[in-house]
């Protein structure tokens, strides 16, 4: 049951002024004095106030859409996910409303309210960490809410996804199996999940008694990110033997780069990537990689989002899809 959601009212009473003045503000905050501004922003965040895009008659109906946030939109990994969703929500006659936020929590608020605004019936969501602001707009929303791509972290409410650094945990010591002894760790974007892997990769690094390395970047990952990465990670770890990226773009970046510098996969440099992109079983050798189901996680999120918009409360602890390691043939 959608909760009751400030109106401009609401927003008017906690300040003492008139609605007109907070409708105002809304189309145009520079028709209201500086200090106002200000107190009116304020209560706006601390009320959660959601702007209702939809007709006032329909405030409190369902809407019949979902909304999806996906911090990439030229990522095959979210692509799969979205498809996943979409098969689900289009035989129930759901809309999906998306959104991109490029891994921009402040970004990731601006949509959030833009998405609320349309009375939306529920919401998915990719990453587990948001801002204050739209953690009291989803308690005001009042609708039910999942976040993917991760079993592990704390949830808001309803979760689907796999453990991150046990995947990540479970490839290195695929690598260390091989009798690699200088694995250096390949991130980019910094974001939650990468960060999780990189745990994971420590982990198993320290549990056979080595010494991990890791080379970060905060740019988006793409092959000119892992052959850029590459370098710079035999600049700084000259006994560098192998590699594990944290997707397949990164992994198959350095692959082209030894090819161009005339190294051998795996002999001179083993390398691993993650998730199983559709390039990681074509290269030449097969990239070894975490094969996660992304597909899977779009339908099995979109249908216990959709349960829960019928009442079934029956969800309640999140939903690990697994993942498999896939060695292939480059370590």
């Amino acid at each position: 049951m959608k909760k009751r959601r400030p109106v401009l009212q609401d927003v008017a009473d906690r300040i003492g002024i008139t609605k007109m003045t907070v409708s105002r503000y809304l189309r145009n905050p520079e028709q209201v004095s500086a200090a106002l501004r200000e107190k009116i922003a304020v209560a706006l965040d601390e009320l959660g106030y959601i702007p209702n895009r939809a007709p006032d008659m329909l405030s409190n109906a369902t809407s019949r859409a979902i909304g999806v946030l996906l911090p990439s939109l030229t990522n095959q990994v979210f692509a799969d996910v979205l498809r996943g969703i979409e098969t689900v929500t289009d035989a129930a006659g759901y809309q999906t409303m998306l959104s991109h936020f490029g891994y921009n929590q402040e970004k990731e608020e601006l949509q959030l309210r833009s998405l609320l605004g349309w009375n939306i019936d529920g919401l998915i969501l990719t990453e587990r960490s948001h801002t204050a602001a739209s953690l009291r707009m989803i308690e005001t929303a009042g609708i039910p809410v999942i976040e993917m791509m991760d079993c592990v972290s704390p949830c808001l409410d309803m979760a689907v996804g796999f453990d991150n650094a046990e995947a990540a945990r479970q490839m290195t010591r695929a690598i260390i199996a091989k009798g690699h002894r200088h694995t250096v760790y390949l991130g980019a974007r910094l974001d939650e999940r990468t960060l999780l892997k990189q745990r994971g990769y420590e982990i198993a690094m320290c549990e056979a008694g080595l010494q991990p390395q890791s080379v970060m970047m905060e740019e988006a990952s793409s092959f000119t990110a892992g052959a850029d990465l590459l370098r710079e990670a035999q600049r700084r770890f000259p006994a560098v033997d192998s590699l594990f990226c944290t997707n397949d773009d990164l992994a198959v970046g350095a692959m082209f780069e030894c090819q161009r510098q005339g190294l051998r996969v795996p002999d001179d440099l083993a390398i691993a990537g993650f998730h199983g992109h559709d390039i990681s079983q074509v290269v030449n050798p097969q990239l070894a990689t975490v094969l996660t189901p992304r597909e899977q996680m779009g339908r099995k999120a979109a249908s216990m989002l959709l349960a829960r918009i019928g009442g079934d409360k029956t969800a309640v602890t999140p939903v690990n899809v697994g993942f498999e390691i896939s060695e292939g043939g480059s370590i």
